[in-house]
């Protein structure tokens, strides 16, 4: 048995020559869901270091650290041969390649701009916005699946599917099990642990840690890129082994807090 793909036309919206794509739309709903969440976790501090104004000032030096770190972490992670023989690439975002990993960074760095034009500490920002990105995440995820992009593995589990660029045989949803663990099982993980006062880096250690071990473990239902296939001891991809720097460093940061204790 095995399920056929949904044929959703990736164009949500027609507007005469405008297209309004699903993939864009998810993002936009991701982003906006972010903005709502750390708005309304901003409004419960009464420390008065944040205004209601800070977390839309934030999210727009986000996206900017999402899509630019995203296409460079893809350039730079999955796809820098094709960057060496034509560099032009890295503008033609239309062809599709974007990185979780490559988009962390942009808003890390984003973090630590608005932390110097703010005055925030680093880890309150941080802090503040790791319990709502997953949720961005997992709608991101939703976008690969009505793609048709970044199927699974080869598969007879009932719920496997047949995708229209997969070939015949039937894959895993793999995207929906990102949309799954790292979006939705994450954000509730972290809107619970974040529900009560926690040390500095708690939060965004935690973070890491989930989203690496939820990285690594679909990747085995995840079909390796073609043109890197598995990248070292013959089954571990590069997903995985991004995923682990991510799921050392939160590990060092939780135990590193509560060492400190110290809350903000």
């Amino acid at each position: 048995m095995m399920l056929q793909f949904p044929e959703i036309d990736p164009v949500a919206i027609h507007l005469g020559p405008l297209k309004i794509h699903w993939y864009g739309l998810m993002y936009l709903i991701g982003f906006t869901v972010t903005w709502f969440l750390v708005r309304y976790r901003v409004s419960r501090r009464n420390d008065g270091r944040w205004t209601l104004e800070m977390p839309g000032d934030l999210l727009f030096y986000c996206v900017l650290g999402v899509i630019l770190g995203g296409r460079m972490g893809y350039i730079l992670f999955y796809n820098m041969g094709a960057f060496l023989a034509d560099p032009l690439i890295i503008f033609r975002v239309w062809e599709g390649g974007m990185s979780f990993h490559g988009g962390l960074i942009g808003v890390l760095l984003a973090a630590l701009y608005f932390s110097r034009k703010t005055g925030l500490r680093f880890f309150e920002i941080t802090d503040t916005i790791a319990p709502a990105i997953p949720l961005a995440l997992g709608f991101g995820r939703i976008g690969n699946f009505i793609n048709g992009e970044l199927w699974g593995r080869v598969s007879d589990v009932p719920w496997a599917m047949v995708f229209p660029t997969g070939g015949p045989l039937a894959r895993h949803p793999s995207q929906l099990y990102q949309a799954a663990l790292e979006g939705f099982a994450l954000f509730l993980i972290l809107w619970i642990y974040s529900s009560k006062p926690r040390p500095s880096m708690a939060v965004s250690g935690l973070f890491l840690i989930g989203y690496g071990a939820f990285r690594f473990v679909v990747e085995f239902f995840r079909q390796p890129d073609a043109h890197l296939g598995f990248v070292a001891l013959g089954w571990a991809t590069m997903g995985q082994l991004l995923t682990i720097p991510m799921i050392l460093t939160g590990a060092w940061m939780m135990y590193a807090a509560y060492q400190r204790k110290p809350t903000e």
